[in-house]
């Protein structure tokens, strides 16, 4: 009997598969961006209130990103870094990082992401000291 061609656990995929997951990634991304650019969260009752704002009335770190995300959809960056600025930093970093995963992906190459603690640590300091600082009353400039 002739061997049958199985393959083998240690072939490397091709470029079509490696590249399939980081594409509906961006289909993904797109579409939610599309959906945001359609539906403006400017207008009452299209999207739910945060919670913590609806029941503390504090901004929570997110509290703007949608309207954000909807001006950079719309190209109106000063509108989007006035309603959320960490989103939009936060949008730059996953269109950098997706498109390093994209050209690592397509040369066969290992998407590895591991930044050191001190990178995680300030990053969420930053957050708190932006998220402290929208909800006094001198930070009034950062509220969405």
């Amino acid at each position: 009997m002739p061997p049958v061609n199985v393959p083998s656990p240690h072939a490397v995929p091709g470029r079509a598969a490696r590249l399939a997951v980081p594409a509906g990634l961006l289909a993904a991304v797109t579409a939610a961006f599309a959906y945001v650019a359609a539906v403006d969260p400017n207008e009452p009752g299209h999207y739910p209130v945060c919670p913590l704002l609806g029941l503390t009335g504090l901004y929570c770190p997110g509290c703007g990103g949608l309207r954000s995300a909807h001006a950079v959809a719309h190209g109106d960056l000063a509108a989007a870094l006035q309603a959320n600025a960490p989103a939009v930093l936060g949008y730059a970093a996953f269109a950098v990082l997706w498109t390093v995963w994209v050209i690592r992906a397509a040369r066969g190459r290992p998407v590895r992401l591991d930044p050191p603690p001190a990178v995680l640590w300030t990053a969420g300091g930053l957050l708190l000291a932006f998220t402290v600082l929208r909800n006094t009353p001198f930070g009034g400039w950062l509220h969405p």
